[in-house]
């Protein structure tokens, strides 16, 4: 009977595949689903007639399905489970005593089949073998030697959002270093109370703040822009400052990745820039600051000692980063990133919502203001960018240009500051896009201006004609450089699509060789223009191109679906594909292989550590009609689609690519961890990065509890420091690693009680200690474990 039910079973699984596998192979894929499909249903019918041929016949289909996997994957364990999980586990049921026993006769009893149970335990041993073999990481030793550097990088301070305005996550401090970074343990945590609604906060609710430690203080921004001062070496409360929390829903990101500080005594106030009459010093209170842009687009000053408002900056402290924009809906300018403090100035880019209208988006203009009194000493507008003196009253920036909405950089001594531009609405459509303008010429690209006037100096364009939300999404680097034996003052541009752009950042020449390589200029929708050529760096994380062997999933019919949904969509082979209405695959998408995290830099070793993503995606283009121009759209399961580009001829539908169990289609390792010889642009060690465990599925109830070292998405950037120590958090399973800068190893652990979505930062205290310190509260977008902490580590 057992048997009986055994092969009704395997009969029902091997209708399944034959019906997948038929779809699979009209839509022009692979057909060994189908033959897979025909040795499970021959595999039932012998065994429900009771034959022993059965047994044999499914050992014959096992090694017809091993030599299959090796073919399309070679020894990659993880792209074996889809391939072989079921398989597998059939197998083994088959093997065992009671199905085989029933199938001999009384008087020669058997309670082992040979070939299959011989097939079975062969196999076995190979898996188990497998599971301490990995062909992707990349093993390799850097062995630079450190010598003294001009880039400046954090000391015992993190007196800005990447250590310095230099951007490079550098921290000379070395008392923790890759001899003792697993004696690190937790020193404090502080929470901030600061929680997300569900029924009234954004769904992308995320702490990604990154402390800063200066003035003897610990400072940081909350999602809803509270700015928090602790003890550095207690994390006691000092002061708190709350806002009036502004809950909406709409709000696209509830986020703020950092605050910045000001000392009017330590500026030094730049030749060029007109003195402000109103200001002849500064007040006793405020000549310490800390500046805070919200996502309501308010610029905050804060007293850096007792965190109120300094009244003499803009209007009682705050300035409306929305004047002079025009008519602005509802959340459609935000701050996200830290503010710049240079010399005497803070400089704000801006963010807008992404494809919410079709026109009418606020400006991107670039505005630098007196850090004492607020008032507007240059702006540089992409649509104008010759004129850079402050706007007059009444008058608006044009809308729709390009926006950057990272944190820039600056370089105090040359008198420049780095501006990563993004997109223009509408991100993804061409139509109506005029090749000759300021705002293509600006759209995706780094910007040199003068600090002190806004004056242009040159431009470098990371995307040609962006079709694919391709924003320049990283604070810019800066560096001096030894490339292939030349030294050069350099800047080093992350980008979505994978190219690290390194430049020399007084002239905006290539250090590292860039080709333009053709792509598809055809297709897409009409009325649609493309580039036909993209520029691509010699260094560069862009993923290799994939195909229909290189789809996952958990099981066979998830696979399937991955396999069939590749072939019913365009994919060019390369990161270019345009979007169509029948639905094209990107890769990457548009969470980018780098993002806000950037990357970090040893400047004294020339070493670059960078966490680069592999992610697929899919995107629809939605026709709208006159009567849908104002309606959102609704997905088939009622959820609107964000991307809605409302009044304009189509929407957008942009979705990771994953299978019917919300499993990605593309292989793991999803995210990954890399270090570069900066002196000569190749990447020594590659490794993958985070677990399975903490990940929330829609399979199972629950978060996965087990740790399978895929390589998982990394939200966050990473932190290296003069002890050969990379410091990480940001992946997906929460949990906070120290690396040998050199080889990659892990060095230490810990689990976070949330998600480690944010770059860390390290400093000293006053008891002569160092610390290492993250913010772990969860990203909404990427479901991991949401928190209010901030905590703080050090030696034992």
């Amino acid at each position: 009977m057992l048997n009986k039910i055994t092969s009704i079973v395997i009969a029902i699984l091997g209708v399944a595949m034959l019906y997948m596998g038929g779809k699979l192979l009209l839509a022009g894929g692979s057909p060994f689903y189908a033959i897979m499909a025909l040795g499970l249903l021959i595999t039932a019918w012998t065994l429900f007639r009771n034959k022993r041929i059965a047994l044999s016949l499914y050992a014959l289909l096992m090694w017809i399905v091993l030599f299959w996997i090796i073919y399309e994957v070679g020894f990659d364990k993880w792209q074996w489970i889809p391939r072989g999980d079921l398989i597998g586990l059939i197998g083994v049921w088959l093997a065992m005593p009671w199905v085989v026993a029933p199938l001999y006769k009384s008087s020669s009893p058997r309670r082992f089949h040979p070939f299959l149970g011989t097939t079975v335990m062969v196999m076995v041993a190979i898996v188990i073998g497998m599971m301490f073999y990995d062909p992707y990481p990349q093993a390799g030793n850097i062995t630079n030697p450190r010598t003294a550097s001009e880039s400046q990088g954090a000391a015992n301070d993190w007196t800005a959002y990447g250590g310095s305005d230099n951007g490079l996550r550098f921290s000379s401090l070395k008392q923790i270093g890759k001899d003792n970074a697993s004696n690190l343990e937790l020193a404090w945590t502080y929470h901030t109370g600061d929680l997300r609604d569900a029924d009234k906060d954004a769904g992308e609710y995320t702490f990604e703040a990154t402390p800063l430690k200066v003035n003897n203080s610990l400072y940081f921004c909350t999602p809803h822009n509270e700015v928090h001062a602790l003890n550095p070496e207690t994390g006691a409360l000092k002061w708190k400052y709350q806002p009036e929390k502004n809950r909406s829903y709409l709000q696209q990101h509830q986020t703020c990745r950092g605050v910045s500080y000001y000392d009017a005594a330590a500026a030094a106030k730049p030749a060029t820039t007109t003195p402000d009459a109103t200001v002849s010093a500064a007040p006793a209170m405020c000549r310490k600051r800390i500046f805070n842009a919200t996502t309501d687009a308010k610029l905050i000053a804060l007293d850096a000692d007792t965190g109120k408002l300094c009244a003499d900056f803009g209007n009682n402290g705050m300035i409306d980063l929305s004047a002079n924009m025009g008519t602005v809906r509802p959340h459609a300018l935000m701050q996200t990133s830290a503010p710049l403090v240079a010399g005497d100035l803070v400089i704000v880019g801006g963010s807008v919502m992404d494809n919410g209208f079709h026109s009418g988006n606020p400006s991107g203009v670039i505005r630098a203001y007196d850090a004492q009194s607020g008032r507007l000493v240059w702006n540089f507008d992409p649509a104008n960018p010759e004129k850079t003196q402050p706007i007059a009253a009444g008058e608006n920036y044009p809308y729709d240009t390009p926006v950057a909405w990272a944190t820039l950089s600056a370089d105090v001594k040359n008198g420049l500051v780095y501006v990563p531009f993004g997109n223009a609405s509408p991100d993804e459509l061409s139509r109506g896009r005029d090749a000759n303008s300021n705002v293509e010429k600006f759209r995706d690209t780094l910007v040199a201006l003068d600090l002190h006037t806004g004056t242009f100096k040159w431009r470098f364009q990371s995307s040609k004609n962006d079709l694919w939300d391709r924003d320049n999404p990283s604070q810019p680097s800066l560096m001096d450089i030894d490339y292939q034996g030349t030294r050069a003052p350099a800047v080093i541009l992350p980008t979505k699509t994978g190219n690290l752009f390194v430049l020399n950042r007084l002239t905006g020449q290539a250090i590292y060789p860039i080709n333009q390589v053709d792509v598809s200029t055809t297709g897409g929708v009409a009325g649609e223009t493309f580039s036909p050529t993209q520029p691509v760096s010699r260094l560069n994380f862009i993923p290799a191109p994939i195909n229909e062997k290189s789809m996952w999933g958990i099981t066979p019919f998830d696979q399937m679906s991955c396999r069939t949904q590749f072939h019913a969509m365009r994919y060019d082979g390369n990161p270019w594909t345009p979007a169509t209405e029948k639905g094209s695959i990107v890769f990457p998408g548009n969470i980018g292989v780098f993002n806000w995290g950037s990357v970090a830099i040893d400047p004294e070793r020339q070493i670059l550590i960078a966490a680069p993503v592999r992610l697929a995606y899919k995107y629809h283009l939605l026709k709208r009609t006159p009567e849908t121009a104002d309606k959102r759209l609704l997905g088939k399961d009622g959820t609107p689609y964000w991307n809605e580009n409302f009044q304009g001829d189509y929407a957008i539908q942009i979705q990771q690519f994953t299978s019917d169990l919300g499993i990605p289609c593309i292989a793991p390792p999803w995210g990954r961890m890399v270090g570069v010889d900066l002196k000569t642009g190749k990447t020594e060690w590659l490794r993958r990065v985070g677990t399975t465990k903490n990940l929330k599925t829609s399979f199972m109830p629950g978060r996965f509890p087990i740790g399978f070292p895929m390589g998982m998405v990394a939200h966050g950037g990473p932190l290296v420091t003069a002890g050969d120590v990379v410091f990480h958090g940001a992946t997906a399973d929460n949990f906070f690693r120290a690396y040998d800068i050199n080889t990659g190893e892990i060095l230490w652990q810990t689990e976070l009680p949330a998600g480690g979505q944010a770059t860390p930062a390290t400093y000293m205290g006053n008891d002569n200690k160092q610390y290492v310190v993250i913010a772990a509260g969860g990203h909404g977008s990427m479901g991991t474990t949401p928190g209010d902490a901030v905590m703080a580590f050090r030696l034992k």
